[in-house]
């Protein structure tokens, strides 16, 4: 059902008291960082209620520490942890870091250009940054389709190293299909360079899929599917799963191999 967007929390559809920024301000640079350059304009703000805006607020501080210094994003990630997220760990002190990762390293790696970065290593909270990234792809799917979203939304992390084999390739091929995809599909967002989004069509299930990109390197992807749409069952899953076998062929050709080991 259509809502009018003034009224109702985008995530729940109580009334809304306050406005939310999705995804979440902290995460776009302050011009004092980046040499007066304003990152925040043109932020998208979608109606919320109390439970799912004030109160997250560490939630924000979480996902920004986490993907910001990602190997692979652009100087605006580097130049966030450095700055924003230090000062965070400034004011929060060790609690920050163990909030953050467990059993977490500071390393520094070096680029082929030999420029030196700090970059930090450890077991994330999965799940709450799943959460994080269901929060925004709901702020998204209001702000697109001016309804709230009422479904389940699996989220899948490409930038997350995975301990099995199989969790490997499944990355890969999830970000190779959405890469495929989402070159047909229009890119939204008024500060691609911190973050940018794409929907895609619905699929013949009704699925419908959202790329989203943060400094240009960390990406997530999001399916939305409707509460009355009935869960397709995927028979290439389900082999996976079973551990048999099996070989995926991406539009493209490219083969990837699952259970080689059976």
């Amino acid at each position: 059902m259509i809502i009018e967007e003034s009224k109702i929390c985008y995530k729940c559809g109580k009334t809304a008291t306050t406005n939310e920024h999705v995804p979440p301000k902290c995460l776009f640079p302050e011009q004092k960082d980046v040499g007066g350059i304003d990152y925040r304009k043109n932020l998208i703000t979608v109606p919320s209620c109390e439970e799912h805006n004030a109160q997250k607020s560490n939630d924000d501080e979480f996902l920004l520490a986490t993907i910001a210094g990602i190997v692979g994003n652009n100087v605006l990630g580097y130049v966030q942890t450095k700055t924003k997220v230090k000062r965070i760990h400034d004011r929060k002190g060790k609690k920050y870091i163990k909030e953050i990762a467990k059993d977490h390293k500071e390393l520094t790696i070096k680029s082929k250009e030999g420029i030196e970065f700090s970059v930090m290593t450890g077991l994330f909270d999965n799940k709450r940054l799943i959460k994080c990234f269901q929060h925004i792809a709901c702020g998204l799917y209001f702000h697109e389709f001016q309804k709230v979203f009422d479904g389940e939304c699996p989220v899948f992390i490409a930038f997350t190293i995975n301990d099995s084999e199989n969790d490997e390739n499944l990355k890969v091929w999830f970000k190779k299909e959405f890469e495929l995809k989402s070159d047909k599909w229009l890119i939204k967002g008024a500060n691609p360079n911190v973050f940018k989004y794409q929907f895609g069509e619905p699929d013949y299930n009704g699925l419908i899929p959202l790329r989203m990109t943060f400094y240009k390197g960390a990406d997530v992807y999001v399916t939305f599917m409707d509460k009355t749409v009935k869960k397709p069952f995927d028979l290439t899953h389900a082999l996976i799963e079973a551990g048999i076998s099996t070989t995926v062929v991406l539009e493209n050709g490219e083969r990837i191999k699952f259970n080689t080991s059976k």
